[in-house]
């Protein structure tokens, strides 16, 4: 098949044309579904499924993982032409290099295809379920963890037609694999939620409590049946761009319309509670452990606090990239010490690791210059970040007595962000699924910069009532507020002591 460029498309019939270092560790299309994977975005594929390709290729087993779009079509349609077959091009300042991986056994569109998507749920084959759904797929009051269904998702609590979200993909096909007595079945959510597995957990037994026409006894099927180990999951891989595609060309000699890149480094921590089995991650170079509190704590507040950090600065800044971003001047110095003043004092590190040197290690990794990751990207959907990012960060430290004048100032960033326009006064993107509320109560507050924070403190859906409440953070995010908006980014951080 001819495709832009005059190369041939990426598929099973030219494999042999690729260097021997660029084909998959496995035979693709030889290795039967057991995974089911929830959010077929760039993510997973440059995380998961290469850490399950990898696991096959060392140790075996029938782990082919299905992977389901909920709503795109076009990445479901790329695959499919390209014999399920994508590449993975690993970006670092040296240069970089690029593999096909051929973990996945097929693909799905939800949205087209619901019956489809629940029937994979109750074959016996599949027992793993992962998920990239992102934070607010799951439709958890990101305060109470409590189910805060959309008319979507109350439509599919309410029964009578096919699911059309998530947690109804869920519930369906649980309820399914109940009545085909199918076995028993892993949840495992690979987003950044504070202890997800516990969340992912409560999201299920919350909607089958909730739903109608459920069989009688499903609650007790799922909690003897069903687990939900929590992960953290660590690499960065930006949105994907007609750069990355161009790059995997030239790279392979054929056209990978469904082309990731990311940065060298992986991570994977697994609580290992699988009763139907699972891949032998750690042969692929995960940590599979009984506790990956630690583990998340670490990289949600060390690592994804740090980088939205970076993104609200620096898209105010007017600059596109972290790695553009982390040249501000005197930036680098505000991290550090959000870092060891604010991070590292506010929880207790998995042991054997200090706190200061992950985020050493984190701040080189959003400084590869390969790694175009645009601030605008990261800056998407705070109101469903900052909570397990920052806002948990500095409900600790208050609840110790101490300081969190550096969370103050991302807190503060954020809402300057919110309104709209950098510092010298081009418009910025406001993406957010609470993007109503927050708008509506920066307005309601906009003749001060105290209005402001009292005004969104106000909302309970962002907001945790700890940190509402405390006077001393509501100063600091004044304080910080003002100066941003007087003297913008850089005169602001030039002014630090």
């Amino acid at each position: 098949m001819a495709v832009t460029g005059g190369a041939s498309r990426l598929g099973l019939g030219v494999l042999r044309q690729l260097p021997v270092e660029a084909r998959p560790l496995i035979r693709p299309g030889t290795v039967p579904a057991g995974v089911v994977h929830l959010g077929l975005g760039a993510f997973h594929r440059a995380h998961q499924a290469v850490y399950t390709e990898a696991a096959m290729g060392a140790v075996g087993g029938d782990w082919g993982i299905v992977a389901v779009a909920p709503r795109s079509t076009a990445l479901v349609e790329a695959l499919a032409g390209q014999d399920n077959l994508f590449s993975v091009s690993t970006l670092s300042a040296a240069g970089s290099t690029t593999r096909v991986v051929g973990a996945l056994s097929g693909v799905r569109h939800a949205a087209s295809d619901p019956d489809a998507v629940v029937a994979l749920l109750a074959d016996p084959a599949v027992r793993v379920v992962t998920l990239t759904v992102t934070e607010k797929a799951y439709q958890l009051d990101p305060v109470t963890g409590q189910l805060s269904p959309d008319p979507a998702l109350a439509a599919d609590l309410a029964g009578g037609r096919p699911p059309t979200t998530v947690p109804g993909l869920l519930l369906r096909g649980l309820a399914a694999r109940a009545a085909a007595d199918a076995g028993p079945l892993a949840l495992v959510s690979c987003d950044n939620l504070p202890a997800n597995g516990r969340r992912l957990r409560g999201l299920v037994d919350q909607a089958v409590g909730r739903a109608a026409g459920v069989p009688a006894g499903l609650l007790d099927w799922v909690a003897g049946n069903v687990t939900c180990p929590g992960t953290m999951v660590d690499r960065i891989v930006p949105a994907s761009t007609p750069d990355t595609i161009d790059a995997a060309r030239r790279a392979l000699g054929v056209t990978d319309l469904a082309a990731v890149a990311a940065e060298p480094y992986a991570q994977w921590v697994i609580e290992d509670d699988f009763p139907g089995g699972r891949p032998g991650w750690e042969h692929a170079g995960a940590v599979l452990t009984d506790d990956a509190g630690p583990w998340e704590r670490l990289k949600l507040r060390g690592l994804n606090g740090v980088h939205s950090a970076v993104a609200y600065l620096g898209a105010l800044a007017g600059r596109e990239t972290i790695a553009d971003a982390l040249e501000i001047p005197h930036l680098t110095d505000v991290l550090r010490r959000l870092i060891a003043e604010d991070v590292a004092p506010s929880f207790t590190p998995p042991d054997g690791v200090r706190v200061v040197d992950y985020g050493e290690q984190a701040l080189a990794r959003f400084g590869n210059p390969a790694i175009h990751h645009r601030t605008l990207q990261v800056a998407m959907d705070g109101s469903q970040k900052l909570p397990q990012r920052v806002l948990h960060t500095i409900a600790d430290l208050r609840a110790a007595g101490r300081s969190a004048r550096w969370g103050a100032l991302v807190v503060a960033a954020w809402l300057r962000f919110a309104l709209g326009y950098a510092d010298d006064g081009r418009p910025l993107p406001f993406q957010d699924p609470l993007a109503g509320p927050i708008r509506a109560a920066l307005d309601s507050g906009a003749q001060s910069p105290a209005g402001a924070v009292d005004a969104v403190f106000a909302l309970r859906e962002v907001i945790p009532a700890e940190v509402a409440g405390d006077d001393e953070v509501r100063a600091e995010v004044t304080a910080w507020l003002t100066a941003l908006a007087r003297h913008g980014v850089e005169a602001t951080l030039a002014g630090v002591r």
